[in-house]
């Protein structure tokens, strides 16, 4: 979405098991990577699969170790048939259906599991760990179908789909095209790995999928949000609000963080603007809740989207293996458990879909002859011959009604399985699966806001339209040659460069793909920062 993807430079990160971010998977899921494992973690790795040696040796019975796995948990396992069992596992549980998830959420769910395993709590060679890191380099990543994971144990379908890679199983995307994964190592000038003891569970049992999926909404739900204010403030001048609402004594005695922020966006965004201080004397004392109320429902937003991310950098540098060994003894337990990224994830699905909510009804009033103070119906001159963005607004509402049905929660449900060993469950990677969803939509939810907020920004000012363009706003208030804010300028002449004004129908379709595209670059934001500087 940002620079980071379009630069396309090498991304050299060390993982120790404890300190991975969200900028971190964002980079390695959308750049050419190389990521190694500190010393520390290395030895912690090798320290962890000694003791796991040391159980086979003994022959001492533990789940996971020297027993089947789920219902299977109390059959022996002679280490003589560890292998078999491995592949067998592996084998078995990829069970995966629909489509397959990205190329960076692969890259994503491999580093992922990567760190997890790098903790040094898992009992896997490093051997395998190193091979796992090298799909990154080489840019192998295996098909991983998206559906089949219920989020405990862990995201093992998905996970297993991953792990067919390393013993040359399955198969993979390389370089956009699918091979056998068996090939794509020989490429790379890799070798399958032939899995021991514990390895095949360490590779599955983890909630990686859900938090890779997590991590990636959030970091572009964060630019979002900016991109929410930026585009809000510029629907505002367009319809003639105030920037009374964003006064700093307002928020400071309703401090929520993210409502702060939001309203100092707004305020730096709209400094200096002639279209506001063209109407500062008006009768309208008031605007209406989508306008007035941008800095309490987008800084809602933000404070869910900010405790997500704290969930989920908890999670991603957790150990979620089952059993996990420690230092004197190994110990089954439910760490696998996906119930805090699917509550989070959940969460973020609301707080996104409100921000594509709110954006939705300012289109509605730009649209509306009846609320935009003066601007033509549909944002066009010639209404009946030319239709305007009438439909875009639809389409508007259409997104914005699937995300409700969307956020319905996904983790109030659960379907026992295995046998009913494994009797609740967490849902979570269906509700990483759907915030995505909801986010994409609001992509093009702002792309719809953004088309209609310039247009109507040039019918209220003139500009665009030729010498003699009327300069549409209410009795006794001229708007014409006004400037907007010097945020909204720099957003507006970077977002003019691609999106033209609308001076008679064209195919609706290419400009909201249009507006997507420059919304998801980043370059609009950037505008509008190198103007007023870094947006909160």
């Amino acid at each position: 979405m940002t620079s980071v993807a379009r630069k396309k430079k090498v991304c050299r990160l060390a993982i120790d098991g404890h300190s991975l971010r969200v900028e971190d998977v964002y980079r390695v899921a959308h750049s050419p990577s190389q990521v190694s494992l500190t010393r520390e973690a290395l030895e912690e790795v090798k320290s962890s699969r000694g003791k796991v040696e040391k159980i086979l040796e003994s022959k001492e019975v533990v789940y996971g170790i020297t027993t089947g796995f789920g219902k299977f948990k109390d059959i022996y396992i002679e280490p003589d048939d560890a292998r078999k069992l491995q592949k067998n596992f592996l084998l078995s549980h990829a069970a995966g259906v629909g489509p397959c998830f990205s190329a960076p959420i692969v890259r994503a769910i491999t580093l992922l599991r990567a760190n997890a395993l790098a903790k040094g709590f898992s009992g896997i060679r490093p051997a395998v760990l190193k091979l796992l890191l090298s799909l990154i380099e080489n840019d192998i990543h295996p098909l991983i179908p998206e559906q089949g994971s219920v989020g405990a144990s862990g995201d093992l379908a998905p996970l297993a789909h991953l792990a067919l890679a390393l013993i040359g199983e399955g198969e993979s995307e390389v370089g956009g095209k699918i091979v056998k994964s068996k090939a794509a190592l020989k490429k790379a000038d890799l070798a399958p790995v032939v899995l021991e003891a514990k390895e095949g569970l360490a590779l599955t049992n983890g909630t990686q999928v859900m938090t890779a999926i997590g991590a990636l909404v959030i970091y572009e739900a964060e630019l979002l949000a900016r991109t929410a204010d930026l585009i809000a403030a510029m629907s505002l001048e367009a319809m003639l609000g105030t920037d009374a609402a964003f006064d700093e004594d307002i928020h400071r005695v309703r401090p929520h963080p993210g409502q702060l922020a939001s309203a100092l966006n707004l305020r730096a965004l709209l400094e200096d603007s002639e279209i506001v201080e063209s109407h500062s004397e008006c009768d309208m004392v008031q605007d209406a809740y989508s306008i007035r109320c941008i800095p309490q429902v987008h800084g809602a937003s933000r404070q869910a989207i900010q405790h997500v991310r704290q969930v989920l950098e908890i999670e991603m540098n957790s150990a979620t293996d089952n059993p996990l060994v420690f230092e004197d003894k190994i110990l089954s337990g439910g760490n696998f458990h996906g119930q805090p990224v699917a509550l989070a994830m959940d969460y973020a699905s609301i707080a996104i879909a409100e921000l594509a909510n709110i954006s939705e009804r300012r289109t509605e009033r730009l649209v509306n002859p009846y609320l935009s103070n003066g601007l033509p119906a549909f944002l066009t001159r010639n209404g009946g011959l030319n239709s305007g963005f009438m439909i875009a607004q639809y389409t508007a509402a259409a997104l914005v009604s699937e995300n409700k049905s969307l956020a319905h929660p996904a983790s109030v449900d659960s379907i026992p399985t295995s046998a009913n060993q494994e009797d609740h469950v967490s849902m979570g990677t269906i509700a990483a699966r759907k915030a995505r969803s909801i986010l994409e939509n609001l992509k093009k939810v702002l792309s719809i806001e953004l088309l209609c907020a310039l247009q109507a920004l040039d019918l209220r000012t003139g500009e665009n339209q030729g010498k003699n363009a009327t300069a549409f706003a209410p009795e006794g208030i001229e708007t014409r040659g006004k400037k907007p804010g010097v945020g909204v300028r720099a957003a507006y002449r970077k977002a003019r460069k691609t999106l033209p004004h609308l001076d008679r129908d064209r195919l609706i379709h290419e400009e909201i793909a249009a507006a997507t595209r420059l919304i998801d670059s980043g370059e609009l934001i950037e505008a509008a920062e190198e103007a007023v500087g870094k947006l909160a």
